[in-house]
């Protein structure tokens, strides 16, 4: 196989339709539009707009409170970490660490921090060290011989002085 040889599977891409190009296309005109109005012309972005009627979305009350501080933790479970040290991919001598998860391949991007989470039997002494852990992690974790070493979650504050 040579490189000027590669082809898309047949069917794999579609030609694109091009409009407005004389009526024996089939799409000439008005190019599939249909007639006259708003929609027919470029630029149109309607989304939401009611006719002029209060749109649904601003008719009906706003509700709760979206803390912007809040962290956004990676949550992995006890057994996928079991399953990582069982594959191989996690030395469960070394602790486990942020680092450590991402490049098992158990967490795929890193956000504020990792939290453990119960589900799942560890049978092997690990040292965890991470930024939070539930209770029955910690239960599960110290059962099995092993330690929970939380971190503290770096604060971000803007100060007004």
């Amino acid at each position: 196989m040579k490189l000027n040889e590669i082809r898309d599977n047949p069917g794999a891409t579609k030609e694109r339709i091009r409009v407005g190009r004389g009526i024996g296309s089939g799409k000439g005109k008005t190019g599939g539009r249909g007639v006259k109005g708003q929609k027919s012309r470029t630029g149109v972005s309607i989304n939401g707009f009611e006719g002029g009627q209060m749109p649904l979305h601003r008719r009906l009350p706003k509700r709760g409170f979206n803390n912007i501080f809040a962290k956004d933790y990676n949550e992995v479970s006890l057994e996928r970490v079991q399953a990582a040290i069982e594959a191989g991919k996690l030395d469960a001598a070394a602790p486990v660490t942020v680092e450590a998860l991402k490049a098992a391949g158990v967490i795929k991007r890193l956000k504020d921090g990792v939290r453990v989470l119960g589900p799942g039997e560890l049978k092997s002494a690990v040292s965890f060290e991470v930024a939070g852990a539930s209770k029955p992690a910690l239960e599960a974790i110290e059962k099995a011989g092993g330690s929970v070493k939380l971190l503290a979650v770096k604060v971000e504050t803007t100060d007004a002085a």
